[in-house]
């Protein structure tokens, strides 16, 4: 595309959150100018990379909070006023002159999105102030002008379209279709509002908003996945010189995406089904449009734009390609911990500036449009009639697809055609207006309620549930009958869930069923409890709210002044077992930490989903020590434990795979409810199954000290889960050896291992057998490790049919010349021994299936409560509290206490060396001989260790019967020691 106007591209810094400040995080953003520069933490002396935008806005630090208000202290600072000059009124100023406009806000969740787009409190974005200012330039306007503006608002999550002003969607979301004239994409039977006054977008905005809310919890969407869409439809009627009616058309379009996580960094990569889900099909279309059209407008010929792969991409076609204005703001997380995905969405906003569009006013005479309406409708009804030839090859199938199509287009253009009386659609639209006049901004000050929680700071507080005095309020499903006070839809909800009593001045909450899931600052409800004053109360799986009670403000021991989402989910993980206390920390185990508060609420969700479409599978958050995986990258994990509870089968997923999963399952769930028979998949398309794999049972270590001193080791290791949990024993000898495998012979032995430096080593890797304590693993087992100029990992052979199998494998490792980092190896390091066990697809208990998904958790001891658990202070962890770190330690806790035994050995054998030493004659003590018993003791370990005790008892003995030889050499550098260091030493031994 020649010549246009480049799409303009801003980007904007947040503040650090109070996570980031928790853990001291450090700013990788720097901005000068309209230059952001981005600095990589884990390689400090890099240069940093440097973009260049049409405005970089700083808003990270220089402000204070001025009754609400942020105001700046600095000049660098950007208020939200000033992104509003910059950007907004640019939009304004096109939509008068008859321009479409588009602004799309681009960025990782949690990056300032919607700060920038709506804003927080009085902290007005661009999208209200941007609706305010339209209306008062309409004020301030003199002449004959006509003004009309129309509103809609629409939300795109997991590519279904739902309209935000209303609460009936269809099954399935509203239909996106092409005007086969104009070639444009739009929503059938989407919503558009006629409104006077920026008072009536603003209730509207709240409309949409409680709609999303209530929406996002029923269907356990997760709100920063979903594209919200805001359309103000502008349009200036007058009359030209020739005293025509013109009406000049302008599209407002004002876009906050969908949080832009990348997919390659939370481990979805390796998933089968990693294409499978439509919630990852927006962004990624977008991502391809933008680089289509990037390359388009930069001249490159013959290119295909991808706008019918999504949704959005469908929908904003004009703003990104054709006849609009458009800019792009880019949120930035200034941490550290985001320094990949802050990175992608510069990139992402680079490629985006490159982008030209050739915008033109909208200007057309009114009777023209209306005959163009009409001859268009009659041409189409008589093709729907059937009066056209349809093209050669067409089946059945198709002419009833494109008659679909003609029938919705016929519908459009007869709706836009009574579009044309505005004034009526005021009128109609001012009437339903008044209603919402009705709860719009409603205060509960006085009487007890409870108000909504969610991820989204936009949609927490939207939701408030008053409680009248002297009533129950009954909490249940709308299939109740009788029908409940409160309907909540949604996993875990039951017909008849709890029941709040407001008596006696006290608020007392209660189940109402048997297995009614509902929680009070964390703890299951297991009978009639009383609510104080911001208890946070979660009611199913993710209907969370917080109790408010303005007659009794007092706060119970532990209860901050203010509850939000993050400290309720920190709760919740803290009475799962999960410490989150973060002192001491590392960056690692901080992100950690993050992922199991992210992760929780998910999981819960996913067994909640499980047990209603009973497909035998319960998920378990765990940690993954570094030491437990097989792979380069040996940080903590953390994985999501899937289990098969028809055959006990068990998968490992990581972060990303779960999480695509999940909005698989979500989209699966979605299908049940609505009755669409999809829902029911093969095993190849069901999100829930894949096939069995390898698993591993655990590891065990071993360390290589006494391959610095031309030592063996040979002992029975404990093999110990991810838990730290024993699940059996490896048999495995590491001996010195020839380059021929034979084991190097006691004149070998080294005294100290700088000797061995520039000169060829080899060492002998025999692993025996090993015993496996649970039988579900018999299917087969084999150990994988890496050592030392491994690139690949080395394996047994596979042993089928035995928890004793014995692999007799030998290996001899090569070393052509000694430096000091294999010296560093042995001292310090360690070979791990992964050991691994087939699954196969066979049941093992053939009664599982007359159980349901939930019964057989139950059985499983995955669902046991403990109704003594604490009520009160979750930030105090519960005594077997998990942290992110235990999971590292637990696992080599069981390796260490092994070593620590051994060496307890050794302490005890040279002690005696040392009492033999002091009893002995000074002309009989030979001080090389004896540094050589020590230090063969010290140094060997395992089996042989016996071995090496008796031979040095046999030195010692020998050292009574004859006179003490001369030192080996000069460069042993040993004397004799005085009596009184003879003393020291041995005191110190």
């Amino acid at each position: 595309m020649s010549g246009g106007e480049s799409v303009k591209v801003a980007v904007r810094v947040r503040p650090f959150n109070q996570r980031e400040i928790d853990r001291n995080a450090s700013c990788i953003i720097q901005m000068d100018g309209n230059s952001t520069s981005i600095r990589n933490p884990d390689t400090p002396n890099e240069e940093p990379k440097v973009f260049g935008f049409d405005y970089s806005y700083w808003s990270h630090d220089g402000y204070d909070d001025v009754d609400g208000v942020l105001t700046a202290t600095v000049d660098k600072y950007a208020t939200q006023r000033k992104v509003f000059e910059d950007l907004g009124q640019g939009v304004l100023d096109n939509a008068f002159q008859g321009y479409n406009c588009s602004l799309f806000a681009y960025g990782q969740t949690g990056s300032g999105k919607s700060f920038s787009m709506v804003g927080y409190g009085k902290n007005r974005g661009i999208v209200p102030i941007t609706c305010d200012e339209l209306f008062k330039s309409i004020e301030r306007a003199s002449g004959d002008t006509k003004y009309e503006v129309t509103f809609s608002m629409l939300e795109i999550y997991n590519e279904q379209v739902r309209d935000l002003l209303t609460k009936d969607n269809p099954k399935g979301g509203l239909q996106v279709r092409q005007n086969p004239k104009l070639q444009l994409f739009y929503v059938e039977k989407l919503k558009k509002v006629a409104v006077g006054s920026y008072k009536e977008i603003e209730r509207r905005m709240e409309e949409g908003t409680a709609n999303r809310t209530v929406a996002s919890t029923q269907m356990n969407a997760t709100s920063s996945r979903a594209h919200t869409v805001v359309t103000i439809t502008f349009d200036q009627i007058n009359k030209n010189e020739a005293g025509q009616e013109t009406k000049k058309s302008s599209s407002i379009n004002l876009v906050d995406l969908a949080g832009s996580e990348r997919a390659d960094s939370t481990g979805a990569t390796g998933d089968r089904l990693k294409e499978g889900a439509n919630i990852n099909k927006s962004l990624s279309s977008l991502g391809n449009v933008i680089s289509a059209l990037a390359d388009a407008s930069s001249g490159k010929k013959k290119i295909v734009v991808p706008y019918r792969d999504s949704a959005l991409t469908k929908l904003l076609m004009n703003a990104l390609g054709g006849n609009s204005k458009t800019i792009m703001i880019a949120a930035l997380s200034p941490a550290d911990i985001n320094y990949d995905e802050t990175l992608g969405t510069l990139r992402y906003a680079d490629r985006a500036k490159k982008i030209k569009n050739k915008a033109i006013v909208n200007e057309n005479p009114l009777d023209k449009l209306i005959r163009e309406l009409r001859e268009e409708n009659e041409k189409l009804r008589k093709q729907a009639e059937g009066n056209y030839t349809p093209a050669s090859g067409m089946g059945g199938d198709d002419i009833e697809k494109m008659r679909e199509e003609i029938r919705a287009q016929l519908l459009a253009n007869q709706e836009q055609m009574n579009d044309m009386d505005w004034d009526a659609r005021l009128a109609e639209s001012r009437v339903e207006d008044e209603a919402l006049k009705e709860t719009s901004g409603t205060a509960i000050s006085n009487e007890p309620y409870f108000v909504n929680l969610n991820e989204d700071p936009m949609l927490s507080g939207v939701i408030r549930l008053k409680i009248e005095k002297g009533k129950e309020m009954m909490i249940g499903r709308k299939d109740c009958d009788p029908k409940p006070d409160v309907i909540l839809t949604g996993l875990s909800i039951q017909k008849q869930h709890a029941s709040v009593k407001y008596d006696n001045d006290e608020i007392v909450l209660k189940p109402m069923s048997q297995g009614a899931k509902t929680k009070v600052n964390g703890t299951p409800l297991t009978g009639e409890q009383k609510l104080e004053h911001n208890d946070r109360v979660l009611f199913g799986s993710n209907h969370l709210y917080v109790f408010i009670n303005p007659l009794k403000p007092e706060l119970p021991e532990g209860t901050p002044k203010k509850v939000d989402w993050d400290f309720a989910q920190k709760e919740l993980a803290e009475q799962s077992g999960f410490s989150t206390l973060q002192a001491g920390m590392s960056k690692d185990q901080q992100r950690a930490q993050e992922q199991v508060l992210e992760l929780l609420p998910m999981v819960t969700e996913m067994n909640a989903v499980s047990e209603e479409l009973n497909k035998y599978r319960s998920f378990e958050l765990v940690l993954m020590s570094g030491v437990q995986q097989d792979e380069k990258d040996r940080t903590t994990k953390v994985m999501v434990k899937v289990k098969n509870l028809l055959n006990n089968n068990v998968w490992m997923w990581e972060r990303g795979k779960f999480m695509n999963r999940r909005y698989m399952i979500q989209e699966l769930y979605q299908q049940y409810l609505d009755g669409d028979e999809r829902y029911k998949r093969t095993e190849d398309n069901d999100p829930f199954y894949d096939p069995p794999e390898d698993v591993i049972v655990g590891t065990a270590n071993v360390f290589l000290q006494s391959l610095s001193y031309a030592l063996d080791f040979e002992d029975k290791l404990a093999i110990t889960d991810y838990k730290g949990q024993e699940e059996g024993l490896l048999d495995v000898c590491i001996t010195p050896s020839g380059a021929d495998g034979k084991p190097l012979d006691e004149d070998n032995f080294v005294e100290e291992p700088q000797e061995l430096l520039n000169k060829p080593y080899h060492f002998k890797v025999h692993v025996r057998q090993c015993e496996i304590h649970n039988s579900v693993h018999i299917h087969g087992v084999y150990v994988k490790y890496k050592t030392t100029g491994d690139d690949e990992s080395v394996s047994t052979k596979l042993i089928k049919a035995s928890l004793s199998p014995t692999f007799d494998h030998s290996r001899v490792v090569s070393i052509p010349s000694i430096t000091q980092e294999h010296l560093d190896f042995f001292e310090n390091g360690s070979i791990t021994f992964w050991v691994y066990a087939c699954q196969t697809t066979n049941p093992n208990d053939p009664s599982a299936k007359k159980l349901t998904t939930k019964e057989l958790r139950e059985r499983d001891g995955q669902m046991t409560v403990d109704p003594m658990q604490r009520r009160r202070n979750p930030t105090v962890p519960r005594r077997g509290s998990i942290s992110v770190s235990d999971g590292q330690m637990k696992a080599e806790l069981n390796t260490l206490h092994k070593k620590y035994d051994r060496l307890e050995q050794k302490e005890k054998r040279i002690q005696e060396i040392c009492r033999e030493w002091e009893v002995k004659a000074d002309d009989s003590k030979d001080f090389d001989g004896f540094m050589r018993a020590i230090k063969a003791v010290a140094f060997s370990s395992g089996n042989k260790f016996k071995s090496r005790v008796r031979l040095v008892g046999q030195m010692v003995s020998a050292g009574h019967n004859k006179p003490a030889p001369a030192s080996k050499s000069k460069a042993a550098g040993s004397k004799s020691p005085t009596p009184s260091k003879k003393s020291s030493v041995c005191s110190v031994m």
